[in-house]
């Protein structure tokens, strides 16, 4: 059979459709991640009006309904007629894709944006929008569902006194399949993180789904040096003032925190640009490393912590215990890769340079007490890395392929397409050979550990070298030296799998190898390699018909549907995976075609680096104050005691 092929067949996607059509092109993806960008783009242009001057106050609520509302005191979004669309200037801004004051018409110096797809993305994939805004003495309201306009733009009388825009829409259901409804920690922490970005801009977040309405105002006047404090008030600072550099060269604004601590051991940059969070650094990042490494050096010898005869300090020893924010606001960023996240302008290096290096020179000249003690820091740092040199030249030569000597005993998968190919880390031999047993040797590889691995948290690069588990792990999973740039192309898997017990030495265990992860190549986590395996906890028999459950509340719900009547069926609680025989190991949680995996990612970077520090860091009465706030809140028959 042949079918034709002329211009009939040429699809014509016109207004909003393509978004429609091709969501993820726009948004990413239709899961959680895209659900809260549709949160993120219309919060985007409200910042916009408070990075212009014109907006003091933005209020989120999350509604009953499943829908959000976002307002803010901006100047309103034009309802006057736009030239070109012969429509009004706000049913363009919310039907014309790339429409909008940011492309050149003087509406805005700077914006962000995460895609510069603009609230008209929004407005296509939500079942409906409302539009209110109020400017020039008058309110005007718009409705329009799954981006089409219900109703012509109505204006009236408004004698309120106040300006400003309201967009309340509710996500489509035919688009966001998965999952509709909001996570209030992950907008908190975006919002968190917008009002340490913009200095005195006040956010209120309301949550009206529960019974009893949740809020809270997040305003920082001492901005990005605020978010430096926030990440390191569980760390012992070097110096209690945390230096701050802010300005503006030409065109571009630079903002830069920097605090080091006693008590850690790896750097924390925290890089943004345009109020987009570079995850995968870029130019200001950059700029940032190459002047820290520059200025500390030049200090150090002008104050003889150097000897003519010495090598300089390396950028990675000046940067141990380092937390830092840099944020600059650029009138025309340029992002470079598949997410969007590093950021590419060549000019923003120099000005970062020559800015922060200005400012810090004449800060460590004021303050020689602050500057001896960064050095003496990296002076340690550098001594450590020395020691540790011999064990690191050790680890890179063990090829994987000698696998006899290495302690970890890796049962290796035939594959060598690291795309293609996982490793399960499980903790002990008896797990161990139930996964050899059960899983796919073409695919799937093996990595058994001894008991529990070093805490990265509290131990310095000479210890991590030195242990043989953290030595499996480097060796088997093909990673790098603890602070040179991650190269993925070396990573011998591409899907890293923890699999522990379910009980609190597995639970313990996968949070040591996280902290190993996120400490010693946090790259690993950023870009999604890292991910947890969900073994059942229940297997329920009755008869030859047996189930397996996840939680205890699918238990509950399987006992009370398919079991209501009759008390005849037996309950094997898995507290370990040795206990589970390799077929049922295979078919609940290593097959890919029926189990489970969590993907591990980081939504706020600011708090996992704090919560790291919190549960395994050296000081105790932190820890102690996060288990008094939140252990009563932990369901205690949950616990192995």
């Amino acid at each position: 059979m042949t079918t034709s092929y002329s211009a009939e067949q040429i699809q014509v996607l016109e207004g909003l459709e393509p978004v429609r059509k091709r969501p993820g092109m726009y948004i990413g993806t239709t899961g959680p991640r895209g659900l809260h960008h549709l949160v993120y783009e219309v919060i985007d242009n409200s910042i916009d009006e408070a990075l212009a001057g014109h907006c003091t106050h933005i209020e989120v609520k999350l509604n009953l309904d499943g829908s959000a509302t976002i307002v803010d005191d901006g100047r309103g979004i034009p309802t006057d007629t736009h030239p070109r669309t012969g429509k009004s200037a706000l049913e363009t801004v919310l039907t014309v894709l790339h429409a909008g004051g940011k492309f050149g018409g003087g509406g805005y110096k700077v914006s962000g944006g995460l895609h510069g797809v603009g609230v008209s993305v929004v407005n296509a994939l939500s079942e409906w929008l409302d539009v209110t805004v109020r400017r020039d003495g008058r309110v005007f309201r718009q409705r329009y569902e799954r981006g089409v306009p219900m109703s012509e733009l109505v204006g009236e009388p408004d004698n309120s006194g106040t300006t400003g825009t309201e967009v309340r829409f509710l996500p489509d259901s035919e688009i966001f399949t998965t999952v509709t409804e909001f996570d209030y920690s992950v907008l908190a922490g975006r919002l968190r993180e917008l009002a340490y970005l913009n200095a005195g801009v006040r956010i209120t977040f309301i949550d009206d789904r529960q019974d009893t309405p949740h809020s809270e105002t997040y305003c920082y006047e001492g901005g990005i040096k605020e978010y430096v404090a926030y990440m390191t008030r569980e760390k012992d600072p070097l110096h209690s003032d945390i230096i701050y550099v802010e300005g503006d060269r030409d065109g571009v604004q630079v903002e830069a925190a920097l605090q080091w601590c006693i008590d850690a051991y790896s750097d924390n940059l925290l890089g943004f640009a345009n109020n987009i969070r570079t995850v995968d650094g870029g130019t200001h990042l950059e700029g940032l490393k190459t002047v820290l490494t520059r200025t500390i050096n030049t200090v150090a010898r002008k104050r003889n912590k150097i000897k003519d005869n010495e090598s300089n300090l390396g950028g990675e020893n000046i940067r141990e215990g380092l937390t830092g924010v840099i944020s600059v606001k650029v009138p025309e960023p340029e992002f470079e890769g598949q997410t969007k996240t590093k950021l590419g302008n060549t000019e923003v290096r120099g000005i970062v340079d020559s800015f922060v290096g200005e400012v810090l020179t004449e800060y460590l000249e004021f303050n020689p007490q602050v500057a001896d003690n960064v050095i003496e820091k990296a002076v340690q740092a550098f001594k450590a890395a020395e020691a540790a040199r011999r064990a690191r030249e050790l680890v890179r030569r063990k090829s994987v392929l000698e696998s006899s000597p290495l302690p970890g005993k890796l049962a290796d998968c035939s594959s060598r397409d690291p795309s293609e190919s996982e490793i399960f880390i499980v903790e002990g031999d008896s797990a161990g050979g139930s996964a050899k047993q059960g899983r796919d040797r073409r695919f799937q590889a093996i990595l058994p550990l001894r008991g529990k691995i070093l805490n990265i948290e509290k131990t310095d690069d000479s210890k991590i070298y030195k242990n043989n588990e953290v030595q499996s792990l480097i060796a088997a999973l093909g990673l790098g030296v603890k602070g040179e740039e991650f190269d993925a192309s070396q990573l011998r898997y591409h899907r890293l799998i923890v699999m522990t017990d379910a009980d609190v030495d597995g639970a313990h265990i996968r949070t040591l190898l996280l902290t190993f992860f996120y400490r010693y190549q946090r790259a690993l986590v950023e870009q999604g390699f890292i991910y947890i395996a969900c073994p059942p906890l229940y297997k329920v028999e009755r008869g030859r018909q047996h189930y397996y459950c996840y939680s205890d509340r699918e238990l509950a719900n399987l006992i009370e549907h398919e079991f209501p009547a009759n008390a005849n069926y037996t309950i094997q609680r898995f507290k370990g995976l040795g206990e589970m025989m390799a077929q049922q190991l295979w078919d609940t949680t290593m097959n890919p075609e029926t189990r489970t995996l969590k993907r591990v990612e980081i939504e706020d970077a600011a708090e996992a680096d704090r919560i790291f520090t919190v549960l395994m860091g050296d000081r105790v009465a932190p820890r102690r104050e996060f288990i008094e706030t939140y252990g009563p809140r932990l369901n205690l028959t949950d616990l192995d005691i």
